[in-house]
């Protein structure tokens, strides 16, 4: 049977979302961005159109889920109430605790995911760290990792680019994460380097060995995202394929390689940016995902900076490097730790399969960002 407090924590935890929330606004906004679809001329402009609606689900997702779990903590403290009168038994009090908790965990991690670039898709890219095959089978274990993570949440995967390893596993890889929801805002936690600690089975003498990839990952823009890219900048090579697709791998340059010189606005520095593209045979399509991808990088960059510049403003809060090592998976220990969180499980054959929203949800609520005003 649940204490007089759990059930305090409820109502509190339910009161403070309304708040956090801006229930009260948000109706107003739907109820204007609502009235808009209602005009004669709403689909004229197809495009705009579904942009609009995005908008009003978008607003009646948080709606709903809010009246949600204030239905649920009701429930529940009308569940109190009747036990005191032995009117229901413990045991449907303690289910109407555990639906209510699930609701509020629920509101308060999508709460965490306020900025504008988190309901985007992303692109994942993997590089094994060195260490030859060792690293180079880890990079792809994680590898299938993320992509069990997305099917299950419903995202779709696309390989963009992928460069086998030399004798097992992949040097590195490029993903779009598309389809489903959230897809960067729940990711973007996974950006930085990965640490494998295991007997290896490529080593004859049986040997622990530790291995590293890093991962790194950024929104994936779209038409409706404005990024300038300097057409000076921009230069094109183009490369047989080598991946599947039969004599045309052989005869057709269908693969692209995208060079551009991003130029630091605060230190003048300049990098190259490099993207490969092999999707497809199409190389006008392969072309276009490249431009797409080299738009996601510049895009993020400037988001970063953005970022560094609210952690500088917001005192007490821990700074995140995005290129350190973030978390290890010990597989004879049977553990996998995240350093910045300190969140940690037994199930490594569950996180190799997809199970990181335990370590997803431990980084979005200890490192919340606030609402960005831009």
């Amino acid at each position: 049977m649940i204490t007089q407090d759990q059930l305090k924590d409820v109502l509190d935890r339910t009161g403070q979302l309304y708040k956090y929330l801006r229930i009260d606004e948000k109706q107003m906004e739907w109820e204007e961005e609502d009235l808009r679809t209602q005009a004669p001329d709403f689909w004229e402009d197809p495009k705009r159109a579904e942009e609009q609606m995005k908008k009003v689900k978008g607003i009646k997702k948080w709606l709903d889920g809010y009246s949600d779990m204030r239905l649920k903590a009701d429930e529940l403290q009308l569940a109190v109430d009747f036990y005191r009168e032995e009117m229901v038994a413990e045991q449907e009090v303690d289910d109407d605790y555990r639906q209510a908790i699930e609701a509020i965990e629920e509101l308060e991690l999508m709460n965490m995911l306020r900025q504008k670039e988190d309901p985007m898709d992303c692109v994942l890219k993997i590089n094994s760290g060195a260490g030859g095959t060792e690293s180079q089978d880890w990079a792809q274990m994680l590898m299938r990792m993320y992509m069990r993570w997305a099917e299950a949440h419903n995202h779709k995967v696309t390989v963009s680019d992928l460069q086998d390893g030399d004798e097992a596993g992949i040097k590195s890889v490029t993903m779009q994460i598309e389809g489903g929801e959230y897809a960067y805002g729940f990711l973007k936690s996974e950006n930085g380097v990965h640490r494998l600690v295991r007997v290896s089975p490529f080593n004859a003498q049986g040997k622990r060995m530790t291995s590293f990839a890093s991962v790194f990952v950024t929104p994936l823009v779209d038409d409706t995202i404005e990024v300038y890219v300097d057409p000076a900048k921009l230069s094109w090579d183009t490369f047989r394929s080598s991946g599947a697709g039969g004599q045309n791998v052989n005869k057709v340059e269908s693969g692209v390689r995208l060079r551009y010189w991003y130029t630091d606005p605060d230190t003048g520095e300049e990098e190259e940016i490099l993207i490969e593209n092999t999707e497809t045979r199409d190389q006008p399509k392969n072309k276009a995902k490249a431009l797409l991808l080299l738009k996601s990088q510049l895009y993020d960059r400037a988001m970063k900076k953005r970022l560094e510049a609210q952690a500088k403003i917001e005192a007490g809060k821990k700074k995140i490097e995005w290129g350190s090592q973030i978390r290890s998976y010990v597989f004879d220990d049977k553990r996998v730790k995240d350093h910045r969180t300190n969140y940690q499980t037994s199930d490594v054959d569950g996180v190799m399969n997809g199970k990181i929203d335990g370590f997803i949800k431990a980084y979005l609520m200890e490192f919340p960002v606030v609402d960005n005003e831009e």
